[in-house]
């Protein structure tokens, strides 16, 4: 008989054991050392709670708001690439399971559903991130696309202007359907499960780009593309057109120094940004970098007042959600802990996944002595632990 799942360490044993390796790899992995990616989740636990006693924990409440946007919990899915690729059709399912929680989900540029598969499959508006390519065209179009699918968000990611490299995806040869090498023809004879599912769709390459981008209508075409079209110039400057072009609610993804967080600002106060993530990419861009826990409150003490502040990178728990809340997050973005549960169990997994940290976080503001979300501050936290840092 199958043991019960009881946290997201239990769907990401489960889900390695399900995805093939060079698609397991690229979720869970950071650049270089891994330094910066492991630090988002360790230097959570290093923030302790404040046990209280003896307090009414009845009719307890975690709705919240993410940009006006009503949650049933401060937490929205992040925006990940190759989501389709940990199960067949990933990117649909992610977002049914999002939409039964009641809260938002975010599809990635580099996604393997299109924009129009999900709104198509989906009837709750959800979110969407974009890349800034070169190819300017291409991209006014693909905001065009979010629009006229109903997307209510648009995520701006800043931290992407050249790849970090990533080794285990150098070492695996990571492609998007896997190349039929000996290697990978040898590793997906074990993954029977994952390779039924990707034989029952036709979705197995970037959904967003092929047929889409100017002279991409294949696999081989379009790694060539993808390896031209990330733009190093990418500037503040930048951000101007992009909120004309879309024209609605437009968050920044990305902000992990105290500087930029107060260019962001400034975007709000001028009405071109309503929100900004801090967030190192979930440890995959700059290794050394600080985690994103670790730059929150600093941030928040620097420009919270004047935009809406979310973060993402090393939530595995409810009680990592509150901490980030109590540190002044007004929501956190989960992208492994989802993305464990889609290659564990599919839609199932996703929703799994969900309902643990909706509990988990409950249960913990519980004992911390609040019955809602919207009381949770710094005070449930041992202020000695609270980090800080100084540029």
């Amino acid at each position: 008989m199958p043991q019960p799942i009881t946290c997201i360490e239990d769907l990401r044993l489960l889900a390695k054991r399900r995805v093939p390796k060079m698609f397991y790899d690229y979720a869970d992995s950071g650049s270089w050392t891994e330094s910066t990616y492991q630090a988002n989740a360790s230097d959570f636990a290093k923030i302790k709670l404040r046990q209280r006693v003896a307090v009414d924990m009845t009719d307890r409440s975690l709705a919240s708001t993410m940009i006006g946007q009503k949650v049933a919990m401060p937490v929205a899915l992040a925006p990940t690439g190759l989501t389709g690729m940990q199960h067949a059709d990933g990117e649909i399912l992610a977002a049914r399971a999002a939409e039964k929680a009641g809260v938002p989900f975010t599809l990635s540029t580099m996604s393997i559903c299109s924009i129009e598969d999900v709104a198509e499959h989906t009837s709750a508006p959800f979110w969407f991130q974009l890349y800034v390519m070169k190819d300017r065209e291409f991209i006014g179009r693909m905001i065009d696309r979010a629009k006229a699918a109903r997307c209510s968000a648009l995520v701006l990611t800043f931290d992407l202007q050249i790849l970090g490299q990533r080794h285990k995806d150098v070492k695996n040869g990571l492609t998007a359907p896997p190349k039929p090498t000996i290697a990978n023809l040898i590793n997906l004879a074990t993954k029977p499960r994952w390779c039924l599912g990707m034989l029952g769709t036709k979705r197995r390459t970037f959904g967003n780009i092929v047929g889409h981008a100017k002279g991409v209508r294949d696999v081989t075409s379009l790694s060539s593309w993808t390896a031209e079209q990330f733009d190093p110039k990418l500037s503040w400057d930048d951000v101007q057109w992009i909120k004309e072009r879309w024209g609605g609610k437009l968050i920044l993804k990305g902000i992990l120094d105290p500087e930029d967080g107060e260019k962001a600002a400034k975007l709000a106060d001028s009405g071109i940004v309503d929100a900004m993530i801090v967030s190192n990419h979930g440890g995959r861009q700059l290794d050394g970098a600080m985690s994103s826990i670790e730059a929150l409150p600093t941030l928040v003490d620097a420009v919270g007042e004047r935009i809406e502040i979310f973060m993402d990178g090393g939530i595995r728990s409810g009680q990592d959600v509150i901490k980030a809340v109590a540190l002044g997050a007004k929501g956190v973005f989960i992208g492994r802990p989802f993305l464990y549960g889609l290659g564990a169990m599919g839609e199932a997994g996703v929703t799994i996944c969900l309902e643990v940290i909706r509990k988990e976080l409950d249960v913990t503001m519980a004992l911390c002595g609040l019955r809602d979300i919207a009381a949770v501050d710094r005070k449930i936290l041992v202020s000695s632990t609270i980090p800080h840092f100084a540029l």
